[in-house]
């Protein structure tokens, strides 16, 4: 009978997502293999075969980031009525955010001091985009959004929900702030802003 394996995709998910913790609550210094390892309640030596070293573990958790915000997107509702796909898209957003906020951070900032993305791990981020580009350049050739630059709507609707999500994460919005409702009105009106 061949042993069973100790160092699964179920420990590398769990190193992963106590990674992601470390890293949001307490910030880079925080990270460390050791202290990773006793908090998942493994060795070093599992880290080590599962990662290879800080920097390799660092590149997981930023692909491990964008896989799920990936699948997320992805697996937003589409109708076909371009303004509400870019609803559903801004709602699948947040809900990425909200489900993995431990993630959002060495996604979308600095998190860890000289962390650069290779090649594949930057090309699987701007992948992760594919369906908001998809769903404007429609709407623009539907005539339903402006005639403008496809980048122009595309950039415009991320930083709006990159930035009432950061703002939310970050626990920088009033405590009586209902997020749900006013995040939702908000892309509304953006979208309903873009159209031709």
């Amino acid at each position: 009978m061949p042993r069973p394996r100790t160092h699964d995709e179920a420990l590398r998910l769990r190193l992963l997502d106590r990674a992601g913790e470390l890293l949001s609550a307490e910030g880079p210094k925080a990270l460390s293999l050791r202290r990773l390892a006793a908090d998942v309640d493994t060795s070093t030596t599992a880290v080590y075969s599962l990662f290879g070293g800080k920097p390799e573990l660092v590149s997981a958790l930023y692909v491990e980031g964008f896989r799920r915000f990936e699948a997320r997107m992805a697996g937003a509702a589409r109708t076909g009525e371009p303004i509400e796909d870019l609803i559903a898209l801004g709602l699948a957003y947040r809900a990425s955010a909200l489900a993995d906020p431990h993630l959002y951070s060495i996604m979308f900032t600095k998190a860890v001091p000289g962390f650069e993305p290779n090649e594949d791990a930057d090309r699987l981020a701007r992948a992760t985009l594919k369906p908001l580009e998809e769903t404007v350049r429609a709407g623009i050739a539907a005539g339903v959004f402006a005639d403008v630059a496809p980048d122009l709507i595309t950039v415009s609707a991320w930083g709006i929900v990159h930035g009432l999500v950061s703002l939310e994460l970050n626990g920088n919005l009033p405590e009586e702030f209902d997020v749900g409702a006013a995040y939702e009105s908000a892309l509304r009106a953006h979208a309903r802003g873009w159209r031709r």
